[in-house]
C-alpha cells in the first residue's frame, strides 16, 4: 500500500504525465493543421455553414445547384450534349427536376467525357466503387476533392463530441484504401495524425481479440468502420465481456446498411452512441445521424431528391462541390425518403430516412413476387449464436442460406425457417441451410446479406 505522501506524489506524477501527453498531442495537431491547411480551411467553412438557419441554407443550396449545372454544361463534353437545348449560358437554369437523370451505365460509358476540360490530366486520380456485384464504377478526383471529403468527415465526427486532434481508429474493409509504403513523409504524417487504420477485410477470432486489445491500448475517441465488421467485433467484445475504454465518444458505421441488431450490439459493446453515416465513394459526405437519432442531409454539399419508381422511392443525388467530374441528378442505387420538419437537436440540415440500400438484392419468386431484402434480413431475428449469414438466390425457386455461427442450427429450427419461407413468400421456393466457417465479402470488402444470381 502507498502512504498518503506517496499516493499524492503518484497523483502529481500522473497529472504531469497527462499534461505532458496533452502538450505532445497539441503539438501534433498543430503540425497536422500546418500539413493539411486546405482541409482545415474547408472544415472552418463547413462549420460556419451549419450556423446558418434553414432558409439561408436552402438559398445557398439553390445557388450552388444552379452553379454546378452551368459549370457542367459549359466545361464538360458529356453535359454539353446531355443538356443541349435545356441549359444556356447566362440564363437561369430551368426546373432542375426537368433535367435528365444520370444513370450508372452512363458513368461507365462516358467517364472521360464527364471530366472538366480545364483540368490538368496529371492532377487527376482514379477512384472506384467496389460495386455490389463486383463490377466497379470508376471516377476521377483530385487532391482538393479529397481534402474536402476529409473535412466533411471531420464535421461528421464532431457531431459525437469529437474535436480535431482527438484519436480516430478505423476498421476498413476495402483493400485498395489501405496505403502501404514506409517513406519519411509517410512516417511523419502517421506520427502527427491522431488516426490509425486497421485492415479488416478478413479476420479470425484471434484477430478480433487483437483488435479489442488495440482499442484498449490506443484509447481512441471515435471508432469508424463497415457496419458488418464493427458488429462482428462488438459481438466478440460482448461474448468475452471485454471492457472498452471510457474515451470512446462515438462509433461511426459506414459503407453498408446499418441494421438495428448491429446498432444494439455496438452500443452494448462500446458503451457509446452509434452514428449512421451515408455517403459513397463518388459522392461522399451526404448525411449523418445526430445525437437524437435522426439522419441529416448535408445540404451545403449535396442536393437530394426522392422519386418514386417501380413502387420504390429512389434517391437522386447531385454533388454541389464536384468540379472535377460532376454528378448531377445521379441515381445512386439506394432508396430513401426526405422528411419534413425540424429536429430537436437544433441542426438546420433537413432530415432523411434511408431505405434498403444497394448492398442487398430484391428477390423474385416463381409466382412473380418481388420480395425486398428486409424480409430475409429479419427472418433470423431471435436466433442466437449466428455470426454471419447470407441469403443466396440461384434460380427463382431455390435459395441457399450459408450460416457461420458457434454451432449449427437444429433440424427443428431449419424446418421452421423452410416452412416460413414457403408460407410467407412462395410455396414453390426451397431453402437449403448450409453451415460454414466464413462467408466471403465482396471485392470492396462489404458483406451482402441478400444476394441474387437469378438474373445473371
Amino acid at each position: 500500500c502507498l502512504s498518503s505522501g506517496q499516493a499524492g506524489m503518484g497523483k502529481d506524477i500522473g497529472k504531469a504525465c497527462a499534461s505532458g501527453q496533452g502538450v505532445i498531442a497539441d503539438l501534433k495537431h498543430r503540425l497536422h493543421r500546418h500539413a493539411f491547411r486546405e482541409r482545415y480551411a474547408f472544415l472552418d467553412e463547413l462549420l460556419n455553414n451549419q450556423t446558418m438557419n434553414r432558409a439561408q441554407l436552402l438559398e445557398k443550396q439553390q445557388r450552388e445547384l444552379h452553379r454546378i449545372v452551368h459549370f457542367a454544361a459549359e466545361h464538360t463534353d458529356f453535359y454539353a450534349e446531355k443538356y443541349a437545348g435545356l441549359v444556356y449560358r447566362g440564363r437561369p437554369v430551368p426546373d432542375v427536376t426537368a433535367l435528365p437523370v444520370l444513370q450508372k451505365n452512363e458513368v461507365l460509358k462516358h467517364r472521360d467525357k464527364m471530366v472538366a476540360r480545364t483540368l490538368d490530366p496529371a492532377s487527376l486520380r482514379v477512384g472506384s466503387t467496389g460495386g455490389s456485384t463486383g463490377k466497379p464504377l470508376s471516377f476521377y478526383y483530385d487532391r482538393q476533392k479529397m481534402e474536402l471529403m476529409r473535412a466533411g468527415m471531420c464535421r461528421s465526427y464532431m457531431w459525437s463530441g469529437w474535436r480535431p486532434g482527438e484519436k480516430i481508429l478505423n476498421f476498413w474493409g476495402a483493400r485498395q484504401d489501405i496505403k502501404g509504403g514506409a517513406g519519411i513523409r509517410k512516417k511523419y504524417l502517421d506520427f502527427i495524425a491522431a488516426e490509425r487504420t486497421i485492415p479488416a477485410y478478413q479476420y479470425t477470432e484471434s484477430q478480433l481479440a487483437d483488435w479489442a486489445k488495440q482499442i484498449n491500448s490506443y484509447r481512441p475517441d471515435v471508432l469508424q468502420g463497415y457496419a458488418s465488421i464493427l458488429a462482428e467485433l462488438a459481438r466478440y467484445v460482448v461474448d468475452q465481456n471485454i471492457l472498452m475504454p471510457e474515451t470512446l465518444k462515438g462509433v461511426y458505421s459506414t459503407a453498408e446498411v446499418l441494421y438495428d441488431w448491429q446498432r444494439q450490439l455496438m452500443t452494448q459493446a462500446f458503451g457509446c452512441k452509434v452514428f449512421n453515416q451515408y455517403g459513397s465513394r463518388e459522392i461522399p459526405n451526404m448525411a449523418v445521424e445526430c445525437q437524437h437519432g435522426n439522419q441529416h442531409v448535408f445540404s451545403d454539399m449535396v442536393y437530394m431528391e426522392s422519386v418514386k419508381e417501380d413502387g420504390e422511392v429512389k434517391l437522386l443525388v447531385t454533388s454541389l462541390t464536384n468540379r472535377v467530374m460532376p454528378f448531377i441528378r445521379y441515381q445512386i442505387g439506394d432508396s430513401g425518403i426526405l422528411k419534413e420538419g425540424e429536429c430537436s437537436c437544433g441542426s438546420p440540415f433537413p432530415m432523411m430516412e434511408i431505405g434498403v440500400c444497394r448492398s442487398n438484392d430484391i428477390i423474385r419468386t416463381p409466382a412473380g413476387k418481388c420480395v425486398y431484402p428486409s424480409y430475409f434480413i429479419h427472418l433470423l431475428d431471435g436466433l442466437s449464436g449466428i455470426r454471419q449469414y447470407q441469403f443466396e438466390q440461384g434460380r427463382a425457386d431455390r435459395r441457399k442460406l450459408p450460416i457461420a455461427g458457434a454451432q449449427p442450427l437444429s433440424e427443428d429450427v431449419v424446418r421452421q425457417l423452410q416452412a416460413r419461407v414457403g408460407t410467407e413468400v412462395d410455396g414453390q421456393m426451397t431453402l437449403k441451410v448450409i453451415q460454414t466457417d466464413e462467408i466471403p465479402r465482396t471485392i470492396s470488402g462489404k458483406h451482402r446479406f441478400v444476394i441474387s444470381y437469378a438474373a445473371d
